[in-house]
């Protein structure tokens, strides 16, 4: 077994779960437009106004307080919303692009800083924390740390880029990464990156202890790491992850799921190719978010067809709409309380929708 995979499980099996007990407004539900319905097996209700004035936001989350956290991507801001989509704070941040929040409340953002090196300017893809609880949730001012680039090698390598992140209920996280120096077969720029939390004498620490073992940088099928653009993970004691790839791939969006055997210890492919519509073959084009609900069904929103679509965590397709007279280039969705949101980014705006199946 790997050193990697060694510390991976021991941060696993001795982590525990911080509960956050917050509550904000419920949203409204109130249908204004029944002519505007998708029609499925079950439909899909659009719920208005809808929430405008963003600059091509490329990813959304709801946190764990609840709120919506809105990655502004144009506009160099992230945009902190409660659920009925008043607007709480907002935090200037260059060209963010990815989001999670772990379970202290801090949030994990992949975006973009400027720095000088050796009188040579230069942007680099970044990793930032913000630490919202030690802030008293006052977004502008709460204190934010930079994880990466942080070694003179990284700033040798400013063609990585960070795509996406994901939290595990013990505050362990991944974050995504690419670029087009894969030849290393100890660090290629396509690669899932693992972070440990812990606090040491009242002091919280992030450690990046290495890349996830046997995820192939360019492969073609599954287990792949060819060009990642969001990790989701789930809300329950499990390494098991949701991958999107836009790299030459046959299957776009992966579930993995982590086994230990005596044999073995690494992610496979939870669901068999052709066994599904989910892992059927090129049935994305541009994937580049997932959601999960209560049931672990799953949302994928596929920014080049216009489209989100939904499956059960046995990839059988459910209930999927789009076009382009609905929305335009998605780039994430989120669930809460009945509730799916997407972010319509082409259009710069949110829109959000209830099942009829969620109707009482």
């Amino acid at each position: 077994m790997s050193k990697v995979l060694k510390i991976l499980l021991v941060i696993f099996s001795a982590a525990t779960i911080i509960s956050c007990t917050d509550k904000f407004d419920a949203p409204d539900n109130t249908i204004s437009d029944p002519a505007n319905q998708i029609i499925g097996d079950t439909l899909y209700i659009q719920q208005y106004p809808v929430w405008a004035g963003f600059n091509y936001p490329q990813d959304m989350i709801v946190g764990r307080e609840p709120l919506l956290y809105i990655a502004d991507t144009d506009n160099d801001r992230i945009v902190m919303m409660d659920i009925s989509g008043r607007i709480q704070g907002s935090r200037s941040i260059k060209r963010p692009v990815a989001l999670a929040q772990d379970y202290k409340l801090n949030l994990i953002v992949c975006a973009e800083f400027d720095t000088t090196i050796n009188g040579i300017s230069n942007t680099y893809s970044a990793v930032f924390k913000i630490n919202l609880f030690e802030g008293g949730h006052d977004f502008s001012s709460a204190p934010a740390k930079r994880l990466l680039p942080k070694t003179a090698y990284d700033f040798d390598r400013p063609g990585r880029k960070y795509t996406g992140a994901c939290v595990f209920y013990n505050n362990m996280f991944y974050i995504s990464r690419t670029g087009t120096v894969n030849s290393s077969p100890v660090d290629p720029d396509n690669s899932i990156l693992i972070f440990s939390n812990y606090e040491r004498r009242g002091v919280e620490r992030d450690t990046l202890i290495g890349r996830v073992p046997m995820i192939e940088p360019l492969g073609s099928g599954v287990v792949s790491a060819n060009i990642l653009s969001s990790l989701t993970s789930f809300n329950r004691i499990s390494l098991d992850i949701i991958t999107t790839l836009k790299g030459e791939n046959s299957f776009k969006v992966q579930y993995l799921q982590y086994i230990q055997t005596p044999l073995f210890s690494g992610y496979i492919s939870r669901l068999s190719p052709f066994t599904n519509e989910l892992m059927s073959l090129n049935k994305f084009s541009q994937p580049e978010g997932t959601a999960l609900d209560i049931f672990d069904n799953i949302y994928v929103a596929d920014a080049a067809k216009d489209s989100v679509f939904k499956f059960n965590n046995f990839g059988d397709e459910m209930e999927s709409f789009g076009g382009s007279e609905i929305m335009s280039r998605p780039h994430a969705v989120a669930y809460h309380d009945k509730t799916l949101y997407v972010l319509d980014t082409g259009n710069n705006r949110i829109l959000r929708f209830i099942l009829s199946t969620e109707i009482d």
